[in-house]
């Protein structure tokens, strides 16, 4: 299958993984467990599993150049570099968001080492501070650029039980709340620029095999900072099952509208990046026994760069993606009403923290 990518001018946003407080995890072997199984079946059924790797689908999208400006929140290292890094060799210029302005600035350097003439930013932005994403998204609206691109990469997993400075379980506040605020603060960008160039704009949204492994509510919308019932995996599950959600009821929203932009949500696979290093010990004894089915840092990108850029793909919108093919989502992360509920709920959330 032969991929054309269009001349066309496009921006894209590329948000960077934070962190919390460093810990080995070496409770609920079953619940990682039960989640590698799940990878593999997806692995097993998917049919470009194994050549889903980055350099496979580049190949596919061909040799020609593009203009314009990629924003990616997570850029800073892992999969996100690598997807930066793409990204910036075919003409984009790229902006990398993150609250790690530093290692940012030296993912930054590496691109321009490769190619040197490269167009490549850094911007500050902590997602699990609403303020902080307020702010970025006032400077990059005053930047005057067009947007058609938005990868809501960025992500913490498995930290401690904490709240964020606006007082929202740490987890969801970064993994979603942020990249919900950010994508409702630059959408009317998108929607002009897909207007005026002709262009689609897509959004992407970094989920997780692990939405299977949430809370059995799905969401806990009366009882999301209580401590007493906090796990920090089912915490996390909840977290990349809002990405569903939230990108499921934004598509219906925009379709509404007869907006020109898509909303899609992707699992890279399992990789082990420094997401993980809150559960490195374990999440490592695991891959020793199920090493086959981990993928490494380019293979994870790809299907990231596969839902941004391949024109087959145009108009398809609320999906969810792995190894670069459809894939099914949980009966949690199908229901509308539960979409909209949860819209309405980030909602609240982001009213009260003013």
């Amino acid at each position: 299958m032969a991929f054309a990518v269009p001349p066309d001018m496009f921006t894209l946003i590329f948000l960077a993984p934070d962190g919390c407080a460093n810990r080995v995890l070496v409770n609920q072997i079953s619940w990682l467990c039960s989640w590698c199984n799940a990878q593999i079946v997806s692995v097993m059924l998917s049919g470009v599993a194994l050549l889903s790797s980055l350099c496979y689908v580049d190949k596919q999208l061909g040799s020609g150049f593009m203009t314009g400006i990629l924003l990616f929140g997570g850029g800073s290292s892992g999969i996100g570099l690598e997807t930066s890094r793409v990204f910036a060799l075919r003409g984009a210029h790229v902006i990398i968001a993150a609250r790690n302005t530093e290692a940012a600035s030296e993912a930054r350097k590496r691109i321009m080492e490769i190619h040197p003439v490269a167009r490549v930013d850094v911007l500050k932005l902590d997602l699990s501070s609403l303020k902080s994403v307020r702010a970025f998204a006032d400077q990059f609206n005053s930047m005057n650029l067009p947007l058609n691109i938005l990868i809501n990469n960025a992500g913490v997993m498995f930290c401690p039980f904490q709240l964020s400075e606006d007082e929202v379980e740490m987890q969801f506040a970064t993994n979603h709340l942020g990249h919900f605020l950010l994508t409702n603060l630059l959408l009317d960008n998108m929607k002009t620029t897909a207007k005026s160039t002709g262009i689609e704009g897509r959004i992407v949204n970094l989920s997780s095999v692990a939405h299977l492994h949430t809370y059995p509510k799905g969401i806990l919308f009366d009882q999301l900072n209580d401590k007493k019932i906090y796990n920090d995996k089912m915490a996390y599950g909840q977290s990349k099952l809002a990405n569903i959600l939230h990108a499921k009821e934004l598509s219906r929203r925009l379709k509404e509208e007869g907006a020109n932009i898509t909303v899609n949500c992707v699992h890279p696979g399992l990789i082990m990046t420094n997401l993980m290093r809150h559960s490195f010990a374990l999440m490592k004894a695991i891959q020793v026994v199920t090493y086959l089915f981990w993928k490494n840092v380019p293979q994870g990108a790809a299907t990231t760069c596969y839902v941004g850029l391949n024109p087959q793909l145009k108009g398809m919108t609320g999906k969810y993606f792995a190894d670069c093919n459809e894939e099914k989502t949980s009966a949690h992360a199908k229901s509308d009403a539960l979409a909209k509920q949860l819209w309405e709920f980030s909602e609240e959330l982001i009213r009260s923290a003013k």
